[in-house]
């Protein structure tokens, strides 16, 4: 009797231990070791968030729903707009925008619509472990999505960089489904640049506002240089490993859900979840607005931090009553748009006076830390993952002439094995109809390259 007694007191004390720190984990926490972001590297996302805002507006001459301040944006420079009904439920709605005063050129993807089946379609479109992608494992409807995307646009985008003397950057930016499509639409892009001129790795950038979770560890960690992921606080979605379509199925009773996936992951050993290469991680490097603080009230001045993460990668849902708040296109772009102004006012960096961290030394330290990130990966043995980028011998080589850029994309596509092969993709993902559109193919299977 004594000892079963003794055993009940060792699980009740566990449990409560347990439940301790579960319920006070909150979302500072799985940043709280990351350091600080400067004002130049995030000082493009608050414009990103008004340039996906923009694409729920009908007329951006007359804007009806502006954020504070307004969208910014010169609506003479909008190149492109496309609804639900010529998108036909294959992408989420998008606008087509050329910054000259940035030189940059913009893919804008808005987030989910509740009222639209079409936005379901894509999140329903998946199994873990059905579609790979360069070695790794990806989101299928989503990449389905991006591929669509890049076969109605990939020749607007090129004609677009190629008017502008090749100089400007290709910026994919999305939020919620957006992110995913847009963070799948930039590894395309990086994997098949001659689909947009043969334009530099390093002039490909995207932004996944409250991202999705789309890709295995050793993709997320792979494009880390491309790719940025912003989340605000406690959002669920980025730390939800549940799919996606379980979680959309549930839409209407999501805290329970969240709080039972908090749960069960809570017992999930971390080393079983690293060597799953199936489990999909939110893409590349990782920038958290933290605006709240544990047990305080109210809202703090937003800090951002920023990293690589690999193992502790935004693993645990958060208990709070922010979590679906702070997934808000709206509240990101507030926050974001006060955490820039506060760092350019902390800065040092005057007119007389230079910043403590120089320009040049922020881009080696983010150097540094994708390389340091990437062997964190291969020590971790994360399936798949690579010590450097399988194109990085190729960065720093001057551009070839047209001849010799395709047989060099020839001679690459021959001698990759983890690369997929744009036609090979293109043939297992759609299907040609009588008039020669590509249409889905809902009987696709997966595609192992």
């Amino acid at each position: 009797m004594s000892v079963s007694c003794g055993v009940e007191c060792v699980f009740v004390l566990g449990f409560a231990r347990w439940m301790w720190k579960r319920c006070t984990h909150v979302g500072s926490d799985d940043s709280a070791t990351w350091p600080a972001a400067t004002a130049e590297e995030f000082d493009a996302v608050p414009r990103v968030c008004r340039l996906i805002l923009a694409v729920y507006e009908t007329d951006l001459h007359n804007p009806q729903f502006p954020p504070a301040g307004g969208y910014k944006l010169n609506p003479d420079w909008v190149v492109k707009r496309v609804a639900y009904e010529q998108t036909l439920g294959r992408a989420p709605p998008y606008l087509i925008y050329t910054d000259h005063d940035k030189k940059e050129i913009v893919l804008a993807i808005r987030g989910l619509n509740l009222a639209k089946e079409s936005d379901y379609k894509l999140l329903l479109d998946n199994r873990l472990g059905r579609q790979m992608f360069d070695g790794g494992f990806v989101h299928h409807g989503l990449l389905k999505s991006a591929l669509w995307l890049l076969n109605q646009e990939g020749d607007t985008l090129r004609r677009l960089w190629e008017e502008n003397g090749r100089q400007y950057s290709m910026v994919f930016a999305g939020h919620s489904l957006g992110s995913g499509v847009a963070a799948l639409l930039a590894l395309v892009v990086v994997n098949h640049r001659d689909k947009l001129g043969g334009i530099p790795r390093n002039k490909v950038r995207c932004h996944a506002v409250a991202p999705a979770r789309c890709m295995s560890l050793n993709l997320a960690v792979k494009y880390a240089d491309v790719i940025n992921s912003v989340i605000l606080q406690d959002d669920f979605l980025p730390r939800t490993p549940t799919p996606l379509e379980d979680i959309f199925k549930s839409i209407f009773c999501l805290p329970c859900l969240l709080f039972l996936v908090c749960l069960r992951d809570t017992f999930i050993p971390e080393e079983r979840k690293l060597r799953d290469p199936r489990r999909l991680y939110a893409p590349g490097r990782m920038y958290h607005i933290v605006e709240r603080r544990f047990c305080r009230c109210g809202r703090y001045p937003p800090e951002v931090r920023t990293a690589i993460p690999v193992d502790g990668r935004f693993e645990h849902i958060v208990l709070s009553c922010n979590a679906t708040s702070d997934h808000a296109i709206i509240w990101i772009e507030r926050e974001s748009q006060k955490a820039v102004q506060l760092m350019k006012e902390s800065s040092p960096g005057t007119i007389t006076t230079a910043p403590k961290v120089q320009k040049f030394e922020r881009l080696k330290t983010i150097e540094k830390e994708h390389k340091d990130a990437l062997d964190r990966a291969v020590s971790l043995n994360i399936p798949h993952a690579v010590a450097t980028s399988e194109d990085e011998s190729h960065e720093d080589e001057p551009e070839p002439s047209h001849a010799k850029r395709e047989d060099a994309s020839e001679t690459k596509q021959k001698s990759s094995g983890n690369s997929a092969n744009w036609d090979q993709l293109v043939e297992k993902l759609f299907k040609k109809s009588e008039s020669g559109d590509l249409t889905l193919n809902k009987d696709a299977a997966a595609s192992k390259e």
